[in-house]
């Protein structure tokens, strides 16, 4: 049996760019359904980093201080230790913002909050345990989504449907978007390994043939440890002996740790890391955002924060059409891309090419002086640069609060 139902927009994917326009488009009074095909947000080893672009989003709706009593760990720089000596890669110390540090936060704790202010909008419904199966159509406009859920299978109709359902997007596949895809330098475990009161390490360490990166969450480390592109199979054929040796060679503190807590591969997450693009973001009806129309490397823990700037974008552009009862144009759909696209091909420039040298490969071992650490050390300045980058963007984007549409 198959039911319907009727909205203004339809939300794929409750991650944090997904749940950001459902939030932001529901302020300004348009029905907004969001559709997430989990029943919660437990999951982890997600991006679990906040940067100040979004804290400032969040200052702008009046959310931020009851953002910020989510507990959470600040970093006002990332540091890194290689053969050379530790150095600052990132200091966002001296960003021109009121939050001048990244913070590490569980991605559930994120989504919970923004689902609990989506909830006081009467525009907004969140559905979960709701998976996307694909699109309702006329011609060659979208126009709403079929959905399954624990009661059987729907129709949703929509003047506008947003694709925020990640890099695997069901909803980018159906609407025969392509991606264009650049090599990423290297796939990533990740893992936990507790942690001893007052016990301080590097955000990251890299030498020849290895990169750790350690995320304090108080009583635990969170450790991702990256190997070659596609290396995984030999990883696992080495053993997990082999493995726990190499994480322990590393940080000698994690030796009795690897040996008691990482029993068995369940233990070790693989993130099977892309970096790809859409040329095109948009169908008649549809655009897509956030990691459907960009994925990003872990790399400095971008990817949440572009998408929430990507979030705060179609909002602003869309919002006042959606508003005016129009369903919005070709043209002003791809204006999210036009607004978008630089900052993320920019960012996508500096993990594929800038930090390439920092991550082990098939066919080279790395160096204990790759060239983003020998150009931090030569320009002091660089550090400053990439945390502007990476905290607040190359475009930052605000919630326009007047009326209409400024994307200035």
């Amino acid at each position: 049996m198959v039911s319907g139902g009727q909205t203004e927009v339809c939300v794929v994917g409750g991650g944090p760019g997904g749940m950001m326009t459902g939030l932001l488009l529901a302020r300004q009074g348009i029905s907004v359904v969001v559709l997430e095909k989990h029943q919660d947000f437990l999951r982890d080893f997600r991006g679990d980093t906040v940067h100040p672009s979004t804290f400032q989003v969040l200052e702008e709706i009046g959310l931020v201080d009851d953002f910020l009593r989510i507990p959470h760990t600040k970093a006002p720089a990332i540091t890194m230790e290689t053969a050379t000596g530790p150095f600052t890669l990132t200091d966002f110390s001296r960003l021109p913002s009121r939050y001048p540090y990244m913070a590490f936060m569980p991605q559930w704790d994120v989504l919970d909050f923004l689902a609990t202010a989506g909830r006081s909008h009467p525009a907004f419904t969140l559905v979960q345990g709701a998976e996307v199966t694909g699109l309702l159509k006329n011609g060659a406009t979208v126009t709403g989504v079929r959905y399954r859920d624990a009661e059987g299978e729907h129709e949703l109709t929509a003047k506008l449907v947003v694709a925020a359902d990640g890099r695997n997007s069901v909803v980018r596949a159906a609407a025969g978007l392509r991606s264009v895809a650049s090599r990423a330098p290297m796939d990533a475990l990740w893992f936990r390994l507790s942690r001893a009161e007052g016990e301080k390490l590097p955000t990251v360490r890299a030498g020849k043939g290895f990169l750790i990166g350690c995320i304090d969450r108080g009583e635990y480390w969170q450790v991702v440890y990256m190997i070659p592109k596609g290396g995984y199979d030999r990883v696992r054929a080495a053993g997990l002996d082999a493995f726990r040796a190499a994480v322990s060679s590393i940080h000698g503190m994690f030796a009795d740790r690897m040996a008691k807590e990482i029993q068995e591969w369940d233990d070790v997450k693989l993130l099977d890391v892309r970096i790809d693009r859409l040329r095109r973001w948009h169908r008649p009806g549809l655009v897509c955002i956030g990691d459907a129309a960009h994925a990003m490397s872990p790399a400095g823990g971008v990817g949440i924060n572009l998408a929430v700037q990507d979030a705060v974008a179609t909002s602003r552009i869309l919002g006042p059409v959606l508003r005016s009862g129009r369903t919005p144009t070709p043209a002003e759909l791809d204006q999210v891309r036009a607004r978008r696209e630089l900052p993320m091909r920019v960012v996508q420039l500096i993990q594929v090419h800038l930090l390439s040298g920092l991550y082990p490969s098939a066919s080279r071992k790395g160096t204990d002086k790759p060239l983003v650490v020998r150009l931090c050390r030569r320009f002091p300045v660089l550090p400053r640069l990439l945390a502007h980058i990476i905290g607040l963007g190359l475009r930052p984007e605000h919630v326009h609060t007047g009326k209409g549409a400024s994307h200035s």
